[in-house]
């Protein structure tokens, strides 16, 4: 609630530079936030390296990770579903029929002459 004293313009703009202050709090809170995390993230890259797991090995490929999740499900008693050959994968797209070229388009006639005809 504004005081006696304050006209509802000064209101305004004493509310407009509230907003603003508030916005540049924020937006210094975050960029240092940014700036931290990517201090942060700067030193576990020259830590660890690139591509490299906490424990120094390497991120596991595909293949590996697919070949536990099969032993871990043969183990659970779960069923191990067959991987789908390559072919299977991309659908068989037909090659496109050629179109033959059309022939007597006198009823598509797209002239001005008969589009701006005047209908009484």
């Amino acid at each position: 609630m504004p005081p006696e004293s304050e006209t509802p313009a000064e209101h305004f703009a004493r509310t407009g530079r509230d907003a603003v202050t508030y916005a540049r709090q924020v937006a210094r809170t975050a960029k240092a936030r940014y700036e931290r995390r990517r201090g942060e993230n700067a030193e576990l890259a020259k830590q660890f390296g690139k591509g490299r797991l906490a424990g120094g090995e390497t991120a596991p490929t595909p293949s590996v990770l697919r070949n536990a999740a099969k032993r871990f499900r043969a183990g659970a008693g779960l069923p191990v579903p067959a991987l789908p050959a390559a072919a299977d994968l991309v659908p068989f797209r037909p090659e496109p029929v050629a179109r033959r070229p059309r022939v007597g388009d006198d009823d598509e006639d797209f002239s001005q002459s008969r589009i701006m005809r005047r209908v009484d």
